[in-house]
């Protein structure tokens, strides 16, 4: 596995040993977010542009999208988020992954910020 990669709306992404990527939203997000009550998931096989709202979240607080870092096809969805979405609150790094995906480019995830400049971004 790499290191993690993440996105200015507070995503994350893993590259799999596979090839494929799994998306979440960072423990930031989660924490903004608030108490989360919902979770509206895309069918596996859907293609994504990046930047295309992939999920909708609702919170507590507010509604937001899971928004695709980059462009790719939904390989696998979490499916115990809809009946448990408060996975995402309390392991949002592991157990409340949203989406595995097979993306169009390898090299997309690597323009992802890293660890030191999602640090920065969250400081700022």
């Amino acid at each position: 596995m790499t290191a993690l990669r993440y996105t200015d709306d507070h995503e994350w992404v893993r590259t799999e040993p596979d090839g494929t990527a799994t998306i979440g939203i960072t423990d930031h997000a989660q924490d903004a977010l608030g108490d989360i009550v919902f979770i509206e998931m895309p069918e596996v096989g859907r293609h994504f542009a990046k930047g295309d709202a992939a999920c909708v979240v609702e919170s507590v607080k507010a509604a937001a999208d899971v928004k695709m870092p980059i462009a790719a096809t939904i390989v696998a969805v979490n499916d115990a988020l809809p009946d448990d979405p408060s996975k995402v609150n309390t392991d949002p790094m592991n157990e409340g992954w949203f989406l595995r995906i097979a993306p169009d480019s390898a090299a997309d995830v690597d323009a992802l910020l890293d660890d030191a400049a999602y640090a920065a971004l969250v400081a700022s």
